[in-house]
């Protein structure tokens, strides 16, 4: 066991076994004895997510109709509307990097990349393939290098699945990360929840040791079970609890990663990797609740989500609607076809609310992990039959440890470059920048 038997615990603990690391969620026995734990230093770090959706918003459904107080949250963002306290809806925002360069033609189906950089992308299909250093990994350069992962890229469509080519002269890779950790340095996308569950939980351990383990139904804890026992009786009552609850959790996500593979494995006809479930809805749960696990044991601190790749044809059936994404987007302003991509948008939203629900139901601290963290869901597209970027529709949820105020619905300046919301939540996380990308400056309403 990697701990001393007393007290205080350190907050990097971590169990190690066959093929396993365990890190351990925020216990009071790792505050040091009489000291307050909300001012316990390092002790409730702040928590970034980004998160991208391509095709914009239905017009009409998504934009308040009162920035008072107690503003009605509209049909889209409606999912969010138990997290008032925490939630910031913006309009007015302008991705003016994800329209084309002067000069250049062509759909602008490669923008993904400029979501979270704020610079245009260069026009190239090789190796000359240029955007920007992205939020998430200016944040991570500050916020992750402490951790195990500093930063976690998620998605939850294969690049080779249900998308056309990308074309108009732009390198696929543009439309396949919303994550660079320099600007010619994109970060892949891991769409497997198998695999972010053994970067996260199984250091030390050979692909062979994983797969035998996986098929004996063995779980990554048993190979722990007497340093947890030890621990077990090492700390109060109250910790005892939250930690058999977080390691609920993992076993679960276990349980359902098999589930997956199995059904991967039963349906060969299908492009499934092994571990990625066939249903959007169980993806996206898995890779939250696999996210919320990394935030909860100080594994990552730092996350980018790709809900959809640009121009991808899936369809939503939970959705309660039956357009694909793209061809949904492209509405012609008929009122009937734009509420239903209103409905498919709400259904994002809806899963969205998932992971914001679970951030709020797990303690830290003094507060929750909702307290601690902030996430920015948005698109880079306004009115996605126009191919308008301008206006945005964009939220912030969260409590950022306390620099980030809810309950506001904020109708901005007209054309306020996307970059400065950027720029406001390096400023929230106490990452001071004269700049971000092609910003003008701070929005102080935020």
């Amino acid at each position: 066991m990697r701990f001393i038997t007393k007290k205080h615990l350190s907050r990097r603990t971590v169990l190690r076994g066959l093929g396993s690391t365990i890190a351990l969620p925020l216990l009071d026995a790792m505050v040091p004895a009489l000291t307050p734990i909300a001012r316990a230093a390092g002790v409730a770090p702040t928590r970034f997510t980004g998160i991208f959706v391509p095709h914009g918003a239905a017009p009409g459904y998504w934009v308040p109709e009162s920035s008072a107080k107690g503003f009605k949250f509209p049909y889209i963002y409606e999912p969010l509307a138990p997290f008032r306290d925490r939630t910031v809806i913006t309009s007015g925002l302008w991705a003016t990097a994800s329209e084309n360069p002067p000069g250049v033609t062509g759909a602008d189906h490669f923008v993904a990349s400029a979501f979270l950089c704020g610079v245009k992308p260069r026009k190239a299909t090789g190796a000359e393939v240029e955007a920007g250093t992205t939020l998430d990994q200016v944040i991570a350069a500050e916020l992750g290098q402490t951790t195990l992962l500093p930063s976690l890229q998620l998605a939850v469509e294969d690049p080779g699945a249900n998308s056309s080519n990308c074309g108009e002269g732009y390198s696929c890779v543009y439309t396949n990360t919303i994550s660079w950790q320099t600007p010619t340095r994109p970060l892949p996308m891991e769409i497997n929840p198998q695999v972010v569950f053994e970067r996260m939980f199984g250091d030390g351990a050979t692909p062979e040791v994983r797969a035998q383990r996986r098929a004996q139904q063995r779980s990554v804890l048993d190979s722990l079970a007497d340093d947890l026992g030890g621990l077990h009786n090492a700390v109060a009552s109250y910790d005892r609890t939250r930690l058999e609850q977080y390691l609920d959790d993992v076993r679960e996500i276990e349980r359902r990663l098999s589930i997956a593979a199995q059904s991967a494995k039963e349906a060969p006809s299908m492009s499934v990797p092994a571990g990625v479930p066939e249903s959007f809805a169980e993806h996206i749960k898995l890779q939250f609740d696999l996210l919320a696990l990394a935030y909860q044991a100080d594994i990552t601190r730092v996350a980018t989500l790709l809900y959809a790749r640009d121009l991808t044809g899936r369809v939503y059936p939970d959705a309660g609607t039956t357009i694909s994404f793209h061809g949904g987007s492209h509405h012609a302003e008929d009122p009937a076809h734009v509420l239903e991509f209103a409905k498919l948008n709400r259904y994002h939203v809806q899963t969205l609310a998932y992971f914001i629900d679970k951030l709020r139901k797990i303690p830290e601290g003094d507060g929750t992990l909702l307290d601690h963290s902030l996430t920015l869901y948005g698109s880079n597209m306004g009115n996605s039959n126009q191919h308008d970027n301008f206006p945005l529709p964009a939220v912030l949820v969260g409590g950022a440890n306390g620099a980030h105020v809810g309950g506001k619905n904020l109708a901005l300046p007209a054309r306020t470059p996307l970059a400065n919301l950027h720029l406001t939540i390096l400023d929230k996380l106490a990452i001071k920048q004269a700049s971000f990308g092609n910003s003008t400056g701070i929005i102080s309403e935020v």
